[in-house]
């Protein structure tokens, strides 16, 4: 091989993907200025676009439609509120589709009802687009050093040929099969947060009836086999009153309903996750949605003092 063939190939074999990231709230923020640290060129939209201003000066280029973010990727990926905001951005006016060209290919790491997921991977084949399902376990505070654990189904393939991208966003990944089963088990994952949250929030108040220190609990608790990283890091902070969203209480009574209506389409009954749904969304109607998903402590208190 000629050297020049040679530098060639190299050059080939270090570059790196055309990212683009539709939704940059906490966490598509965060993933983004990690991809931009290490090296990728980055491409960002959001409806409100203050909030691609870190992206903005870390590098990125902001455009205005997820139109322009289509025809300047080959990747997208996709952090949005749910299903109906995924299938605004990708098939609205100037959606994904108005910019679609050969090997586009789409990342959705939003949390979403598999069902509707499936639907909606099927309509962009319509277009020749591949969607690949990528839900995250991890907040912002891991996705900024990459460490989040990622969760991938749809098409093997298409997922293997941007693994180097999914390596640099999460230090565990797993693949699980086709279309929709990603987020089936993200879904299941924020079910059991649901209820860790709300196990440890009535523990603490039952303890601190008792005028009993809660941090006494919560030592006991993680010296045993039933403590959780929840409870060896939330929980300290929990009972400081110290809850600064990584993932508001609002974002996870989202994802509890929508636990609840895809437990309907598989025609299971979660009783729990049921009873749970309540209690969350009488919390943000009371007006504490935007902090901390473990804030439901702060809710359980208030209705043992009125």
């Amino acid at each position: 091989m000629k050297n020049a063939d040679k530098k060639t190939l190299t050059v080939q074999k270090k570059k790196k993907v055309r990212i683009g990231i539709i939704g940059t709230g906490m966490l598509g923020n965060a993933v983004g200025l990690h991809l931009l640290k290490s090296g990728f060129d980055l491409t960002v939209y959001n409806r409100t676009k203050e909030k691609t201003n870190e992206l903005k000066n870390s590098g990125a280029k902001v455009v205005d439609s997820p139109k322009s973010v289509a025809e300047n990727s080959e990747l997208i990926i996709i952090v949005v509120k749910d299903a109906d905001a995924v299938k605004k951005i990708a098939f609205g006016k100037n959606g994904i589709v108005k910019g679609r060209h050969a090997g586009l290919t789409v990342a959705d790491m939003s949390t979403i009802n598999p069902v509707e997921s499936k639907k909606i991977s099927k309509k962009f084949l319509k277009y020749k687009i591949i969607k690949l399902d990528t839900p995250v376990m991890g907040g912002p505070n891991v996705a900024i050093t990459g460490d989040l654990v990622l969760m991938g189904s749809g098409d093997k393939k298409t997922f293997d040929r941007f693994k180097n991208v999914f390596k640099k966003i999460a230090n565990k990944i797993f693949f699980l099969g086709g279309d929709g089963t990603a987020h089936l088990v993200k879904l299941s994952m924020n079910l059991q947060i649901t209820m860790l949250a709300l196990a440890l929030s009535e523990g603490i108040t039952l303890v601190r009836s008792a005028k009993v220190d809660p941090k006494i609990f919560l030592d006991i608790l993680n010296s045993t086999y039933f403590k959780t990283g929840m409870s060896e890091n939330k929980a300290y902070k929990m009972i400081h009153n110290e809850f600064d969203a990584t993932f508001t209480l609002a974002n996870l009574k989202k994802d509890i309903s929508t636990i609840t209506d895809t437990a309907k389409s598989f025609g299971v009954n979660l009783p729990m996750i049921k009873k749970a749904e309540k209690i969350y969304a009488d919390a943000v109607k009371n007006g504490f949605g935007d902090i901390d998903y473990t804030g439901i402590l702060a809710y359980i208190k208030k209705t043992n003092s009125s």
